[in-house]
């Protein structure tokens, strides 16, 4: 491969040729370069071309003024091994990315894609899938670009009140001191999508509300951008009377993990349950994530699947276990008959 910028090259491989080194330990492939030239072997022609489409991807991202670094690289590769044309450069990201006060919000899995997509389009989404996912980064990154485009005049973010397996007990100050702890992740997500100091000038204004879900009865949230994350942890009547709170150009997404509820043992998930109800609904979104489009540290993944191993019943682990590849079984019932 020939690239033409000798100093985007630079940046394209990454100091000591990171970005290079992090593509040979996901693709079966060696990578040696000369200047602007790149020189990939591989054991086949796809390893090969699915390299050279990373590279493509990544260096096209450049010259559209976005920084590379490992996880640029862990996106295009993302995108490719689900059957995208590469990441955000010259696939089909383009299309979907939210531009926001401080940054461009960009997806980085086919799953994050069509998410974004379907909260451009739906006037209710509801994204199920493992922590780490992009559930509510994305949901809060098109309210915040919708709200600076004025498509629509405020911002709701809810949460249940539950805790996360502990008994907290008092805790002082007033309402917002008490529920400021749950809804910390949606702080978060904003102060990431706002300018210093935007986020509380909005918030005295009303334009950005964050409330307990508890608040939300008898409202009628019109031209509002409505995102409930956490939802696992809501009963079916309350998420029956959130969902019904939407007004006029409203729009609603709704966040969670069903496999992660804090609810009392035998109590259904109100999450889980708006969905089998409602993703018939030709205005509704449903988006299942999974462990493939986590997007925090690498070992988030394997911990999910850890967690999701340790959940099969026992006989078919053991089974799994003990299952000899097709090869070594021949020779070991050889080796019976013989004995």
């Amino acid at each position: 491969m020939h690239f033409d910028d000798n100093a985007d090259c630079a940046l394209l491989f990454g100091q000591h040729h990171l970005n290079l080194a992090r593509i040979e330990q996901q693709l079966p492939v060696s990578i040696v370069t000369r200047g602007n030239e790149v020189f990939i072997q591989g054991e086949t022609d796809g390893e090969v071309r699915a390299a050279a489409a990373v590279l493509q991807d990544l260096y096209a991202q450049l010259k559209k003024g976005r920084p590379i670094g490992r996880d640029e690289v862990d996106a295009s590769l993302r995108m490719l091994a689900g059957g995208g044309a590469g990441g955000n450069g010259t696939g089909s990201g383009d299309d979907t990315a939210v531009r926001t006060e401080r940054r461009l919000v960009t997806p980085r899995s086919l799953n994050q894609a069509a998410y974004l997509h379907a909260l451009e389009r739906r006037d209710l989404v509801f994204a199920l899938g493992p922590a780490g996912t992009g559930k509510t980064y994305l949901a809060v990154a098109m309210a915040v670009a919708m709200l600076k485009q004025r498509r629509i005049d405020r911002l709701i973010l809810s949460r249940p009140a539950v805790e996360a397996g502990e008994r907290l007990g008092f805790l002082p100050g007033d309402l917002k001191d008490k529920v400021d702890p749950y809804m910390r992740p949606l702080y978060d997500a904003l102060q990431d999508m706002l300018p210093e100091g935007k986020l509380a000038q909005r918030m005295e204004s009303g334009q950005i509300e964050i409330a307990p879900l508890a608040y939300m009865r008898g409202r009628t949230l019109s031209n509002a951008y409505v995102i409930l994350d956490e939802a696992q942890n809501t009963t079916p009547s309350q998420m029956k009377m959130f969902l019904t709170r939407m007004g006029e150009n409203s729009r609603m997404v709704i966040t969670g993990d069903p496999s992660q509820t804090d609810l009392p043992p035998g109590m259904p998930s109100g999450l889980s349950d708006a969905v089998g109800k409602l993703r018939a609904l030709e205005a509704v979104g449903v988006v299942q994530f999974d462990k493939r489009d986590v997007v925090r540290h690498p070992l988030v993944s394997a911990i999910i699947n850890a967690y999701e191993l340790a959940a099969r019943p026992a006989a078919q682990q053991m089974e799994e276990a003990t299952r000899l590849p097709s090869g070594e079984a021949d020779a070991s019932s050889d080796g019976q008959r013989q004995q």
